[in-house]
């Protein structure tokens, strides 16, 4: 009998041991929540440029220089500073002439020079792009704001995506006649709505006369803030 009692006492002990109640886990809720905020652009860019032909390359590249030249010194005069010049681009290429039965004939060349400007004074840019047609540019490819402190608009686009979560979270936990407990997990994101570009048609025509201040508008950018979190539910 004695040697049994060992065994008697183990199985009594692991009786009593899944005989305890387990302790009740929370349970929890995930969810995602969406915010935006809304700025006024305080930079913007535009890009213009001068194209000019010849019979040869040199006769091309003069006349192109000259006509950048007065473009950059207008906006200069204007109170466009050097920083907020920059050359972009500048181009070469033949212009041929294709035959059928016959290698292609060089006619003349084509000289392409393209300038941006940026600034934070976006009140100027219409102001800024009729002085550069007024100056000679004939090509145009559009217009750019931006917003240069990603920081603005932040904390009231996180608060409201966490708000929407955490309503979310609320409908859901009422409709499991559950209660919503404390956010045990708050893990972010950010998707930035890119400002959208002013487009401009390249004006291929000569300008004869002074041009007025083109109409821009710069908007509101918007960026959107989402947010996935976790609660518990009680």
């Amino acid at each position: 009998m004695k040697r049994f009692l060992p065994a008697l006492i183990a199985l009594t002990i692991a009786s009593s041991a899944f005989a305890q109640p387990a302790m009740p886990m929370p349970g929890t809720i995930t969810v995602t929540g969406t915010g935006h905020s809304s700025v006024t652009p305080d930079r913007f860019s535009f890009t213009v440029g001068v194209q000019t032909a010849a019979s040869n390359v040199d006769d091309a590249v003069n006349e192109n220089n000259r006509r950048v030249a007065n473009v950059i010194a207008s906006l200069k005069k204007a109170g466009a500073g050097d920083k907020d010049i920059q050359t972009s681009n500048f181009s070469i290429w033949p212009q041929q002439d294709y035959r059928e039965g016959q290698l292609p004939r060089i006619t003349g060349y084509q000289v392409s020079n393209s300038i941006t400007v940026r600034s934070p004074k976006v009140g100027d840019v219409g102001r800024l792009l009729g002085i550069a047609i007024s100056a000679g540019v004939n090509t145009a490819s559009g217009i750019n704001f931006e917003v240069s402190d990603p920081s603005r608009g932040r904390d009231t686009g996180m608060k409201a995506a966490f708000d929407d979560a955490r309503a979310k979270a609320m409908l859901l936990a009422q409709a499991a006649n559950r209660t919503l407990g404390r956010a045990i997990m708050i893990r972010e994101g950010v998707e930035q709505v890119p400002p959208q570009p002013y487009p401009m048609r390249a004006m291929a025509m000569e300008a004869k006369a002074a041009v007025s201040e083109v109409p821009v508008e710069s908007g509101t950018q918007e960026t959107a803030y989402t947010i996935t979190a976790t609660f518990e539910l009680q």
